[in-house]
Order: C-alpha cells, then structure tokens, then sequence
C-alpha cells in the first residue's frame, strides 16, 4: 500500500509539472486585448543607410526623365553598356540627405513616407513637373531574429512592414522550451532603444515594437534549462536523465 502510494504521488507530481510547462509555452493565454490600444498602424520612417528606390511619373514623360535616372554597367573592352539598366537608387548618409539629380541634397532621414513624397512635391511642382506622382520603396528593409529561435537569420523584407510575430515565424518559431521574454532591439534619434514583449500576455498587440522598423533585430532569451543545459553534451544530459529515473524507480520498487 505504502508502495501504491509512493507511485501515485510521482504521477501527480509529473501531472504538476506538465500543467506549469503548458503554461510557459502556450502563446496568448493571458490578458484581455485592448483594441483602442491596438496597434494596428504601421509607419515607415527613414533612416540613414536605408536605400530608396525613388520613382517619378507624370503626363509629360520628357520632363520627369532627369529624375529617373538608369543604373548601368559598361564594358571595359568595348566601352558599351552591358545588361539591362537598372533605375538609380539613393542612400541616406548619416545625416539622413541623399543626393538626388538636379536638386542637389534633400534631407529624407526621419521623415515618414508621406512626409517624404510631400517634400519631394514641392521641391519639383511646378518649377519642373507638374503634379508628379511619387514613389519612395525601401529596397533594404531587412530584420534580424536571433536567440532560442529554430533558424536564426537575417531576413529581408520586400513589403516593408512584418510584426514581431511574422518576424519570429520567419525564424522557424520559437524552440517548444517555454515562451521566454523577446526583446526588440531599434535605433531611434541615434540610440538604441529595447522594447520588451511577452508572448504569453495579448498585450503584445499593444506594444510600439509590434510591427518593426528596418534593421530592428529580435531577441528570444533562453530560458534556464535551455542556458543550463547548453554547459553540458546533449548525450550527457540524456543519460542522467534516464539514470535518475531508474533510481526512483528502483527506490521505489525496493521499499
């Protein structure tokens, strides 16, 4: 009887376990959303490094060609170009300029799409084009994902937006050892700030690092037995595992 009951007391004890490890692993489990403070608009803000891909259209196609200028390579024993031209693009420097064609530096660094798109307006209407239409794509929007994911990397990202979500997806999910705390690491006005989430909790809809910026790079902390265990071999681990199970239950068996 004595025996019987030891027995049953490892079962529940093991149930206990499993229940709290259900706890840290699932996503979402806890806090109500709050959807007046969802964030569910994202906004692009440029940056220095950042690389544009600026497009200018209008009705009259002559006069928006200075603007539009081709990329192309030439070859170094015929002197003629080679390959199919691509259209210039623009780095932001560290002050956030770029140098664009005819209108010399335009300060791009900081400002949001629209913001952009309207400065650029009225730098050209109507002293050069009338009503342009402006197009202004990142075309190294990239984000970093790295920690306790499945495939760790950098990722590039063609449409210009992705949430922490989407981002950690692209990474394989996080390795099934418990959610552990993400930090979203950003660079903003020359610093770099942190931001904090917890995939356990809805609140993660609400967070201002939600949807990423360019270069903003994921963190997944490891939680304990997954730093512990990384000190010791991975066989190492397994026979101790299976020798401590043989002894409670030889313990056991023996009483």
């Amino acid at each position: 009887m004595q025996r019987f009951s030891k027995i049953v007391l490892v079962l529940i004890t093991l149930c206990i376990t499993s229940c709290a490890a259900r706890k840290d692993i699932v996503y979402f489990q806890k806090d109500e959303v709050n959807q007046s403070q969802a964030n569910t608009t994202y906004k692009t803000i440029f940056k220095p490094d950042d690389l544009l891909l600026i497009t200018i259209s209008a009705l009259d196609m002559e006069a928006v060609k200075p603007f539009n200028l081709p990329v192309v390579a030439f070859s170094t024993t015929t002197d003629r170009a080679v390959g199919t031209p691509q259209q210039q693009s623009y780095l932001i420097d560290n002050d956030g300029f770029i140098d664009f064609p005819i209108l010399g530096k335009i300060k791009l660094g900081g400002l949001s799409r629209p913001e952009a798109i309207d400065l650029l307006k009225s730098k050209l209407s109507p002293d050069y084009i009338i009503n342009p239409t402006i197009n202004i794509r990142i075309t190294n929007f990239s984000i970093t994902v790295l920690g306790d994911v499945k495939m760790p990397g950098r990722f590039t990202i063609p449409n210009e937006r992705i949430s922490v979500l989407e981002a950690i997806g692209l990474a394989g999910d996080l390795n099934m050892s418990g959610i552990r705390n993400i930090e979203v690491k950003r660079e903003e006005n020359n610093q770099i700030k942190s931001y904090q989430l917890d995939l356990r909790s809805n609140k993660v809809f609400n967070s201002p690092a939600y949807y990423l910026q360019q270069n903003d790079v994921v963190y997944v902390e490891p939680n304990r037995s997954s730093s512990q265990d990384a000190a010791y071999n991975k066989n190492t681990g397994l026979f101790i595992s299976l020798g401590s199970v043989i002894i409670s239950l030889l313990t056991l068996l023996t009483r």
